[in-house]
């Protein structure tokens, strides 16, 4: 059996205020169009995620929000407290819970971009793989049955994008 990981970075978030907590900062206009671009791309390749695991930070709430309009029947997320500038043994953790075959976690870096280098067995040929920028989606997948055997170096990386290559 195939398992499908889509790993997303939070799209682009606005600094226009000062007095907000960083947990609570939303998109700006540049990562609604990012985010609504990365749902477009998957859609386009079908990739339909079954589990979202996502951050509850404000951020990453609204860029799965974006990307979920554009499929139809789209699954709730679970949002996750611990997801919150996770760590990749902690996103690796949370990961290791799923019980579909394609799930999609949304997170921030720099978790995203460590955890997207060390499940690859490989790493990308993407000039962009190793920075991650906002909005950046990596489809991996894994020759497992479950999440829980999911480690370390076992994946292969299918795709990568950045939205300015869809924009």
């Amino acid at each position: 059996m195939t398992l499908t990981l889509i790993l997303t970075r939070h799209a682009k978030s606005s600094w226009g205020d000062a007095d907000l907590e960083d947990h609570a900062r939303p998109l700006n206009k540049r990562g609604r169009a990012s985010a609504k671009a990365i749902g477009r791309w998957l859609v386009s390749k079908a990739l339909f995620p079954d589990t979202v695991l996502c951050s509850d930070a404000e951020r990453t709430r609204e860029t799965w929000a974006l990307i979920a309009d554009k499929f139809v029947g789209a699954p709730k997320a679970t949002y996750l407290r611990e997801l919150y500038l996770a760590d990749p043994d902690t996103m690796l953790a949370a990961l290791k819970k799923a019980k579909s075959e394609t799930a999609m976690m949304i997170a921030h870096n720099p978790g995203s971009a460590y955890m997207a280098r060390r499940l690859a067995s490989e790493p990308f040929a993407h000039p962009k793989f190793f920075h991650y920028p906002t909005a950046a989606t990596a489809v991996i997948e894994f020759d497992v049955d479950k999440w829980e055997d999911v480690d370390w170096g076992t994946g292969r990386v299918v795709d990568f994008v950045v939205p300015r290559e869809l924009i």
